[in-house]
């Protein structure tokens, strides 16, 4: 008939066919599947269209390709195996199924897709006041959730030791107490270095080295260039609002609380802090 068959020659059989000496019959490779990436550019085996893939389609008749060629025409083209030519090969394009980031938590961990807080453990984690309460939740609230680990405020450190008598630390009931202004020589130091030592296996107390959890808060994400400092003896909060024109204490509270999103808004020393104390309460004992 005078038509040229460009593909019905097998250019890795040989010469052989299925009557030829011997009876060989000579054995296809399967061409190689490819992946459909977006701006991949395939020619049709016919060689009649050339074009770059811009999506999929899927119908009652199986799954399409949707190629464009250089005039920004587009048609589809069913995906059957060797049916495009890359390079010039046969290959089989099969649907491109982008790879997606593990989605992270404000904390940074793995996010757990659809979780439902556990009951609450035994062992709990303290902070000193609401602030830090919240700002621990805003930043660690679904790893918490996930281990179903409670923080609660205990309304500053002095009120630790007699709140420990009462939770009576044990043995699977843990305590991770998260502090501020942990430095050496400070009130809060000497506090912890007094507890009961029959207690000191089951609870963990760190924290930050600032007189308040606002300041562990990056002075850029405030939208600050630095936070003021403050003269020993008066209300810290106070001082700071009243120097950044804030208006009174609760008023820059509702900056500071929005400021923070992720633990990028957050100094080192906090995140470091949050972290251990919550290895410290999920950590199996041994």
């Amino acid at each position: 008939m005078g038509y040229s068959d460009r593909y019905g020659r097998d250019i890795l059989g040989g010469s052989g066919s299925a009557g030829g000496a011997g009876g060989h019959r000579s054995r296809r490779t399967a061409p190689p599947e490819v992946p459909a990436t977006p701006g991949l550019v395939v020619e049709t085996a016919d060689g009649e269209w050339v074009g770059a893939v811009t999506g999929f389609e899927r119908t009652y008749d199986g799954d399409f390709v949707r190629l464009e060629d250089r005039h920004g025409r587009d048609r589809l083209f069913k995906l059957r195996p060797g049916a495009f030519l890359l390079e010039g090969r046969p290959v089989t394009l099969v649907r491109h199924v982008e790879k997606r980031a593990p989605e992270r938590s404000n904390s940074g961990s793995r996010k757990v897709a659809d979780v439902r807080a556990k009951v609450a453990a035994p062992s709990r984690i303290w902070v000193e006041g609401l602030h830090d309460a919240a700002i621990v939740e805003q930043v660690w609230g679904h790893d918490l959730r996930v281990e179903g680990v409670v923080v609660e405020f205990i309304e500053g450190l002095d009120n630790l030791p007699e709140m420990l008598a009462d939770f009576n630390p044990g043995s699977g009931r843990r305590v991770g107490v998260l502090a501020d202004h942990l430095v050496e020589g400070s009130k809060e130091t000497r506090l912890i270095e007094g507890l009961d030592r029959r207690v000191r296996d089951h609870v963990m107390v760190t924290g930050h080295p600032y007189i308040d959890i606002w300041e562990a808060v990056k002075p850029a994400s405030v939208g600050i260039r630095e936070w003021p400092r403050v003269p020993c003896g008066e209300d810290w909060k106070t001082g700071v609002c009243r120097r950044l024109g804030w208006g009174t204490p609760r008023d820059g509270w509702h900056r500071v609380y929005p400021s923070v999103k992720t633990f990028r808004d957050l100094d080192a020393t906090l995140i470091g802090a949050v972290e251990r104390l919550v290895d410290f309460v999920t950590e199996p004992e041994h």
